[in-house]
C-alpha cells in the first residue's frame, strides 16, 4: 500500500484534483444515464482507488470476482473485435493468445518520458497518481526495474455467468504500488459503429475512459488507438460523476494514445505504449511480454482483496 503523503503534498493534490474536476464540469457534457451505454462504466468513490475498487464494484453490484483463473484474460475471445474494419483472424497467433490467456504471461516494462513532459507528468504522478493509487505512470526505468505483478479479476453476473469486466491490476514489484487498476472490455462508440476496445480507469468522483480502436498491420502485429475528432469517436474521455443519473463528460481530442502489440526479430512479443499530447510524445512505455508455462498459479474464485 502507498505509504501516507505529508501533509503538504496531500493539499497539492487535492487541489489539482479539484480544478481537475472543475475544468470538466464547466467545459465538459451533460450525459444522462441510458444516452451514451459505450460509456458506462465504474466510478471511483471520494478518494483512494487502488486495489480495493474491484471489491467495492462487485459488492455495489453483487457480482462474482474470479481472480487468476487458470488461462483467462483481458478478453473471453479476441474475435469479439471482427469487423468488415478489423480481420481479427490475421492478427499474429502470439497477439491473440496474450489477449485470451493474459494470466500466461509476465511482464517487463520500462518508461521512456519526453523531456518537454517529464515536469508536467512529475506533478501529476508525485501529487495525484501516488495518492489515488491509480494512473501510477513510473516516472524512471527504475520503478519497474523489478518488474510487473500482474493480475486478471474477471467480474461475473452471478445469475448469468456473464463476464462484466476483466479487471486488470498492475502493480510495481519492487514497491507493491498499484500502477493501473483497469476495467476492460468491448464496446461500440456512437461514431465508429465496429467493436472497439474499452478501458476504465476509476478516478474519485468518476473515472477516465480510453477507447481503442483496433487495426491489424501487414506484419500481423496489432495496433489500439485511441484518437478521433469529436465526442462519439474512439479517444479518451474525462467522466466526472454528478449524481446516479448525471455525468459531466470531456472528450480529450489532443490526449491520443497507441499501443503496438508486435513480435520482434527474436520471436519476443512486446508492446510500445505511446501517449501523445496534440500530437507530441509524453512518454512510452515499453513491454517484454514472456509466456508462462505451465499456466500461471491461480487464486480461483478468489476476491481481489486476497490477490497478493
Amino acid at each position: 500500500m502507498t505509504p501516507c503523503q505529508p501533509l503538504p503534498s496531500r493539499l497539492i493534490g487535492a487541489l489539482i484534483q479539484a480544478g481537475i474536476r472543475l475544468w470538466v464540469r464547466v467545459l465538459g457534457r451533460t450525459v444522462k444515464a441510458g444516452e451514451a451505454p459505450w460509456l458506462d462504466g465504474p466510478a471511483g468513490g471520494p478518494g483512494r482507488i487502488g486495489a480495493a475498487v474491484y471489491d467495492e464494484y462487485i459488492q455495489a453490484h453483487d457480482l462474482e470476482a474470479l481472480a487468476n483463473v487458470p488461462n483467462s484474460g483481458l478478453m473471453r475471445d479476441f474475435d469479439q473485435l471482427e469487423s468488415s474494419v478489423f480481420p481479427a483472424g490475421q492478427v499474429d497467433a502470439r497477439v491473440r493468445d496474450f489477449y485470451e490467456r493474459t494470466v500466461c504471461h509476465r511482464l517487463e516494462a520500462w518508461s521512456q518520458w519526453s523531456e518537454l513532459f517529464r515536469p508536467f507528468g512529475w506533478i501529476l504522478v508525485s501529487f495525484v497518481s501516488r495518492q489515488i493509487e491509480q494512473l501510477n505512470l513510473p516516472l524512471s526505468p527504475l520503478d519497474t526495474s523489478r518488474g510487473m505483478k500482474s493480475d486478471v479479476i474477471q467480474l461475473v453476473d452471478r445469475e448469468t455467468g456473464e463476464i462484466r469486466y476483466a479487471g486488470w491490476l498492475r502493480r510495481m514489484l519492487g514497491s507493491g504500488t498499484v500502477t493501473y487498476a483497469g476495467f476492460y472490455s468491448v464496446c461500440r462508440p456512437a461514431n465508429y459503429p465496429h467493436p472497439c476496445v474499452k478501458v476504465v480507469f476509476p478516478l474519485p468522483r468518476g473515472s477516465a475512459t480510453v477507447i481503442l480502436r483496433p487495426e491489424r498491420l501487414p506484419d500481423g502485429s496489432l495496433n489500439l488507438v485511441s484518437a478521433g475528432k469529436c465526442f462519439g469517436d474512439p479517444g479518451f474521455y474525462r467522466v466526472l460523476q454528478i449524481d446516479e443519473h448525471t455525468r459531466r463528460v470531456r472528450y480529450i481530442r489532443a490526449m491520443q494514445e497507441t499501443t503496438h502489440v508486435y513480435v520482434d526479430e527474436e520471436g519476443v512479443l512486446r508492446t510500445d505504449h505511446v501517449f501523445r499530447m496534440w500530437g507530441l510524445p509524453v512518454l512510452t512505455l515499453h513491454y517484454k511480454i514472456m509466456k508462462l508455462e505451465p499456466a500461471a498459479p491461480a487464486a480461483e474464485h478468489a476476491a481481489p482483496g486476497v490477490v497478493e
